[in-house]
């Protein structure tokens, strides 16, 4: 008979991340050239951020404007998807669950590979206890940035709620490998707690 599988207390998850780069082309004037430059040529910088620039840096600070600004980037198609992606962490954050799933979707909807927008709508279908889900999505952001360790971490977790115990050692294993010796620590206790729990079961 299986043993119930009792989570230590380090089973919360990592939260959600902020589309933060940039997605300009090889050729995009958004960056200058500092070395084809004439010896005597003065350079000029922008005088203003680009309104997905100035978003996410209203966004860092806490200021409420920030969501205006990520929408006027979506109208002005300035970084769409990375725009749709921090509104949605905004309409997560003040609860509005529904309209976070949207802003995800219509993220992936631009960019089929947005890592930030599936690891976020991943978070939102763990905490809605759709685990199926969240491990699809995990697993797609995986896909795409194999080195972003917080998925490994939760998906460790979905894998082992939804009893797949060798898939979650693999994957908090994975986490370990890609962190530091203190962070890694985080996942420890899991960590042994699922290989009793495979032990015992086998």
């Amino acid at each position: 008979m299986a043993k119930i599988l009792k989570f230590p207390e380090t089973k919360a998850r990592f939260g959600f991340k902020k589309a933060s780069k940039r997605t300009g082309t090889a050729g995009s004037t958004d960056q200058i050239n500092l070395f084809s430059q004439p010896a005597n040529r003065i350079l000029s910088f922008p005088s203003q951020l680009n309104i997905f620039d100035e978003a996410l840096l209203r966004d860092e600070q806490g200021d409420a404007a920030a969501e205006e600004l990520y929408r006027k980037a979506i109208t002005e198609n300035d970084c769409p998807a990375d725009a749709y992606c921090n509104l949605g962490i905004l309409e997560s954050q003040k609860g509005s669950t529904s309209k976070a799933f949207d802003c995800f979707t219509q993220a992936l909807k631009l960019d089929a590979r947005h890592l930030e927008s599936h690891y976020n709508l991943a978070n939102l279908y763990f905490d809605a206890g759709d685990l199926r889900l969240a491990r699809v999505h995990y697993e797609m952001a995986a896909e795409v940035d194999p080195s972003f360790p917080n998925l490994y971490f939760n998906l460790g977790l979905v894998q082992a709620m939804s009893n797949d115990l060798t898939a979650a050692i693999a994957s908090l294993t994975r986490y370990r490998e890609l962190v530091g010796e203190e962070e890694a620590r985080k996942a420890d206790d899991l960590l042994s707690t699922l290989r009793k729990s495979l032990h015992a079961n086998n």
